[in-house]
């Protein structure tokens, strides 16, 4: 199943696609994830605010959303699955579809964000961008989230007890699958818990695609320093105030820059020292670069880790904060405020990284580990034997 406004993404990467909307179909034709672009872009000063301060402002809203989509879906889903049939229901999702819950088939869930998504009462909570190290402000967080989210959060679960599924867990927008969990982090970025996860729950260390197209490289491409891999995410580059700052920047070094420029790209201009495009194969992209700098979103965080590669993290809201934090701590990189950073401060952090022959041996070791074993391999066996078996896979070891 797939957004309408992604139509033939996937049928493109060989799937069957069947369309489904996550609220009225506009009188304007849009383009693909338009909804998402136009709301982040109108939403971008909330990125300067602390965690604390977005999560009335900014996260609260961004949950309304999914969960009026999630209703709004619904039938459409029911729909769906009485006309596919399908073995299993693989949902990749931060809210519960109730319609994947009664549809009678075993079905997966996918965690592809940071795993405090799976809350432990010893780590920090999920969304603050909170040191593991430091608990003063952990419950201070939670109490506040809690609130902003009670009224929403009791709403939701009687929607989905009424299309016959259980109550929401406590403070939670979705259900633990009894038949398999999977999360995406690598073993030397995940979190030491208090409690070991139940026996669905499985770790896919990375989960990197293979079908992105080569990149090619510009003949002009200027300078002699190392390569540097620009991407605020297709949404995070819509800020193309900070976008220009880091243009600006890094177009005074004597790096090579690859710029993920997103969908404001016309309102960007490249330095000589750059090249870059609305969009990049990114998998094909980091193979040659020497440091990564990202907003921290789940899927780049984790392929730069499989690709060995050091990391310059700008967090700007849901769990890139998360993520950016646990980066700093495990050493694989370091958090700046994007809009708080010196100039100085970002230059040097990128020359000490990249000339860190300690760091650069770590990263080695772990790309060559995940890459020995592809999560994306494990994944599709593991759902394969839910489909054929129809119950939970044993867990082993």
């Amino acid at each position: 199943m797939i957004e309408e406004s992604f139509k033939g993404t996937l049928q493109a990467k060989g799937f069957a696609e069947q369309l489904m909307r996550l609220k009225p179909k506009p009188a304007v034709e849009e383009a693909p994830g338009q909804f998402w672009k136009d709301f982040i872009r109108e939403t971008a000063p909330e990125f300067r605010k602390s965690t604390f301060e977005q999560i009335e402002t900014l996260i609260q809203p961004i949950w309304r959303e999914l969960i009026d989509g999630s209703m709004y879906v619904n039938d459409r889903l029911k729909t769906i699955f009485e006309s596919v049939k399908p073995d299993v229901i693989v949902q990749d999702n931060v809210v519960a579809f109730p319609a994947v819950l009664t549809a009678g088939v075993p079905w997966v869930r996918i965690v592809s964000c940071n795993p405090l998504e799976i809350a432990d009462p010893a780590l920090p909570p999920v969304l603050s961008g909170l040191p593991t190290s430091e608990s003063s402000q952990w419950e201070p967080f939670r109490q506040a989230y809690a609130t902003a989210h009670a009224d929403l959060h009791r709403d939701f679960s009687q929607f989905t007890v009424e299309q016959g599924c259980p109550p929401l867990p406590a403070l939670e927008f979705m259900f633990e699958s009894p038949f398999l969990n999977l999360y995406t982090y690598p073993q030397e970025l995940d979190y030491p818990r208090s409690r070991p996860l139940g026996p669905t729950w499985r770790r896919l260390e990375s989960c990197v695609r293979a079908t992105d197209a080569p990149f090619e490289w510009a003949s002009s491409f200027v300078g002699s320093g190392k390569v540097i891999y620009l991407s605020l995410g297709s949404l995070g580059s819509a800020d193309t105030e900070l976008m220009g700052r880091l243009i600006d920047l890094l177009g005074a070094t004597n790096h090579r820059v690859i710029v993920s420029m997103g969908p404001q790209h016309q309102e960007l201009r490249l330095r000589d020292n750059m090249v870059g495009a609305e969009f990049l194969p990114q998998t094909s992209v980091l193979p040659h670069v020497d440091l990564v700098i990202t907003h921290g979103g789940n899927n780049t965080v984790t392929e730069s880790l499989y690709f060995g590669k050091p990391m310059v993290v700008l967090p700007l809201f849901w769990d890139q904060h998360d993520n950016a934090q646990r980066v700093q701590e495990t050493g694989f990189g370091v958090r700046l405020d994007p809009y708080q950073f010196r100039d100085e401060d970002l230059l040097g952090w990128i020359d000490r990284l990249i000339a860190d022959q300690g760091l650069t041996g770590r990263l080695q070791t772990v790309a060559r580990r995940l890459q020995a074993k592809p999560g994306t391999v494990q994944a599709a066996e593991m759902i394969e034997a839910v489909a054929r078996r129809g119950s939970p896979i044993p867990k082993t070891g």
